[in-house]
């Protein structure tokens, strides 16, 4: 049975009722439990409404739980957008298809430039990101690799969900790691959000970390786009994922990201919104569920929510990025994705950073075979 049997097996609403269901009995119970030993119901209960007046001690078990196993490591990222153009009508996208915007995609010369441009501003990790158009697919991404890999020593994805065959042929050109948000696990409002367009194919896009993990690619980043449904129980469902994932395809790595709904080009307004402070109860406690997920913020988010949270719970962080194809040689907005929350530069980023006592690692150390 693949995640996408198991997770449409169990109402929505469900997931939901079994988080405010939780009291406080519950949240003690869940922070008492040994720190690997935390399951399902333990995570409904530190995401719950009970669990806010226990924030503080969610947050300190947090940082104690990230330190253990990650030291005091950032890794620092950069997004490199290779084209805007998309065929879906996604109403929460700025790249939608119906959406009155330039289009753009990078040609082999000006994809050289960008990564030159990210190598000059200290990055070695790069995660490459593009709409989904039958155009620009795998042949394009197969394109590209052989340059990008001049420039980064660890190369992630952000487009289209692909074939495991797909996957294999950009493992063997040297990529590292896959990000497939799913946006949402509300089969309703999926339907009621991708109107047009390849990715209104819920199972295809739901099923790519499978395919992902057969192909033995090293990590693969899950996720839902917060404030699209209600947040709680997506995010029950990203754990599900996470642990189904972990457990099918254990050589691959599992990666968390938060995005938050941000303004973009067609005016789509988030109807289940979360505050800074449900945010932060939301990163801890998936560090309290499973201490081995890597746990990613990006520049969504404003800089004082980003400086206060990292120590907490991150383990990875992009800083001077831009979202749209070509930013990094000529910045032109009208070509973004979504609104930069954090337009600080790297050096200020950093300099932040350090303050906490971490170390900021841009590059890939390991010994490859």
């Amino acid at each position: 049975m693949s995640f996408y049997d198991e997770a449409l097996s169990i109402p929505f609403t469900d997931m939901t009722e079994r988080v405010m269901n939780k009291t406080d009995s519950d949240v003690d119970a869940a922070l008492a439990r040994d720190d690997d030993s935390r399951n399902l119901d333990d995570f409904a209960a530190l995401i719950s409404p009970a669990a806010r007046p226990y924030l503080m001690e969610i947050a300190r078990k947090s940082f104690l739980l990230t330190r253990k196993r990650f030291g005091s490591v950032i890794n620092m990222y950069l997004p490199l957008y290779l084209t805007n153009l998309c065929s879906n009508d996604c109403s929460y996208c700025g790249f939608s298809s119906k959406n009155k915007i330039e289009r753009k995609c990078l040609t082999p010369e000006e994809t050289d430039a960008e990564c030159r441009k990210m190598r000059e501003m200290g990055y070695e990790n790069f995660l490459l990101v593009s709409g989904e158009h039958k155009d620009y697919g795998i042949d394009y991404f197969a394109e590209m690799m052989p340059i990008v890999s001049k420039y980064a020593s660890f190369i992630q994805f952000e487009v289209q969900p692909l074939q495991t065959e797909d996957y294999k042929r950009l493992r063997s050109l040297g990529l590292d790691a896959v990000c497939v948000y799913q946006e949402t696990y509300n089969p309703d409002m999926y339907r009621l959000v991708h109107r047009h367009g390849m990715k209104k194919n819920m199972r295809f896009r739901m099923e790519t970390p499978e395919r992902v993990g057969e192909a033995g690619i090293e990590k693969v980043g899950l996720g839902a786009l917060l404030g699209l449904s209600e947040w709680h129980a997506d995010s029950m469902f990203v754990a599900m994922h996470a642990k189904f994932m972990r457990k099918h395809y254990w050589n691959t790595k599992v990666a968390i990201s938060f995005p938050r709904l941000r303004p973009a080009c067609g005016g789509f307004e988030p109807g289940y919104p979360l505050d800074d402070r449900d945010l932060i109860q939301l990163m801890c406690a998936f560090r309290l569920f499973d201490p081995e997920l890597e746990l990613t913020i990006s520049t969504r988010e404003r800089p004082a929510f980003r400086d206060a949270v990292v120590p907490m719970a991150i383990t990875a962080i992009s800083a001077g990025s831009s979202v749209q194809p070509g930013g990094y040689v000529e910045r032109n907005d009208d070509l973004a994705q979504w609104t930069i929350n954090d337009s600080r530069s790297v050096e200020e980023v950093s300099a932040a950073l350090r303050k906490h006592g971490l170390d900021l690692v841009w590059r890939d150390t390991r010994v490859r075979a």
